[in-house]
């Protein structure tokens, strides 16, 4: 058993001593609970695709190979009934690669333990690892921080979309997708990402 654990089959035994007292004696030592207060963080696109580019579209803890989020959309546009999209995310009735294979913000250091909500705190991963690190570090999950890759060879398909948002602007006119568009041009003009490729 992991110290917590054992903390917890403590907890248990006082418990069934009815000893509440020395039960939460046992947990304010060895698993307190602190609460703090939490800023719900808001990670806007152009910012999100600063630290996806930087990070050259790699899961920051699996090393995998991930998409930029308009991509994703764009896809849903073209491909509605194939790749489905629900706005809030129902997993019924939306396509899995959003959270497989869709870059997404998490936060090396939880907020929640003092990590900051900055850039230096961000790290590209996908929903799926994002959901299960929750307000954990990698080391509590025996996870390692990845190197960054690099964006000149895989970009995450940015260049694509702005080429394919460049042929069907109406695709990009209104909505989120303008934000993605405009935050993906911002990347390509500051020169984060070369022109050429793919």
């Amino acid at each position: 058993m992991t110290d917590r654990a054992e903390t917890i089959a403590e907890v248990c035994e006082h418990l069934s001593l009815d000893a509440r007292e020395k039960a939460k004696s046992v947990l304010a030592k060895g698993y307190p609970f602190k609460s703090q207060p939490v800023a719900k963080p808001r990670h806007a696109p152009t910012p999100s695709t600063r630290v996806f580019v930087l990070d050259g579209f790699v899961d920051r803890y699996f090393g995998d190979r991930l998409v930029f989020p308009g991509v994703l959309r764009l896809i849903s546009i073209a491909l509605k009934d194939d790749f489905p999209f629900q706005s809030s995310w129902k997993a019924t009735e939306t396509h899995p690669a959003y959270w497989e294979v869709g870059a997404t913000i998490d936060h090396l250091i939880p907020v929640s333990l003092g990590g900051l909500d900055d850039e230096s705190n961000w790290r590209t991963t996908s929903m799926v690892h994002n959901f299960a690190k929750m307000n954990f570090c990698l080391k509590d999950l025996g996870w390692k921080e990845r190197p960054r890759g690099d964006p000149n060879e895989w970009d995450g398909l940015l260049r694509w979309f702005l080429r394919y948002a460049a042929e069907h602007p109406e695709h990009v006119a209104k909505g989120s997708l303008r934000q993605w568009h405009l935050a993906a041009q911002r990347a390509v003009d500051s020169g984060l990402l070369a022109h050429e490729g793919r």
